[in-house]
């Protein structure tokens, strides 16, 4: 449930964000603080696929004294990175929105895990 929790509020804090800055100063920093929260959800996403996937080998292969991690997961884990890094590169190089606008939104994913875990504390335990 938190999972989720911090999935849409990623999206909702970046594109909330995004818009209130495109109407009151900037619209190419508003795109950007968008683009970037919406990489930092899809990070997210591929983070959440790659550990269920992990979670899966090492069950699987429990009692083992030397389990393997498939080496498909390690691919993953900097295909990745370098998939949002070769987006961000040519948003900024051919839409020319700001870098740093883009680093600001992929900080969405730290602000929703913030507000998640909050609520989670403060939530009355039944």
């Amino acid at each position: 449930m938190t999972e989720r929790r911090i999935s849409w509020l990623t999206l909702l804090i970046g594109l909330v964000a995004g818009i209130l800055v495109a109407l009151l100063r900037d619209r190419l920093w508003g795109a950007g603080l968008g683009i970037g929260a919406a990489l930092a959800w899809l990070n997210f996403r591929w983070l959440r696929r790659g550990l269920d996937a992990l979670v899966m080998a090492s069950t699987a292969q429990a009692g083992k004294e030397k389990p393997a991690v498939p080496l498909l997961n390690y691919f993953g884990m900097l295909f990745r990175y370098g998939l949002i890094a070769l987006a961000v590169y040519v948003i900024f190089e051919y839409l020319s929105v700001p870098l740093v606008s883009m680093v600001v939104g992929l900080c969405a994913l730290g602000a929703a895990t913030v507000v998640a875990s909050v609520y989670e504390i403060s939530r009355p335990v039944d």
